[in-house]
């Protein structure tokens, strides 16, 4: 299902980072995310509340800047 909050999202398993693009245009990697964790938000029929409540303050995060030809 489309998420109303969430644009897409990307996982780097190796460094454990979830870097999440919202519909704002706003992205955020967040850092420390298990392999399992990314799996159930992929599966989720509700991105956005499972983002809420199972990534939203659970993990450390930082805003990412994010080049015109890489947003495009």
């Amino acid at each position: 299902m489309p998420s109303s909050v969430i644009r897409r999202f990307s996982y780097d398993e190796p460094h454990r980072r979830l870097r999440v693009t919202f519909t704002s245009g706003d992205v955020y990697d967040y850092a420390g995310v298990p392999p399992e964790v990314e799996a159930a938000f992929r599966a989720a029929f509700s991105k956005g509340r499972f983002f809420a409540s199972d990534i939203r303050d659970r993990y450390p995060y930082r805003r990412v800047e994010v080049s015109v030809t890489e947003s495009s």
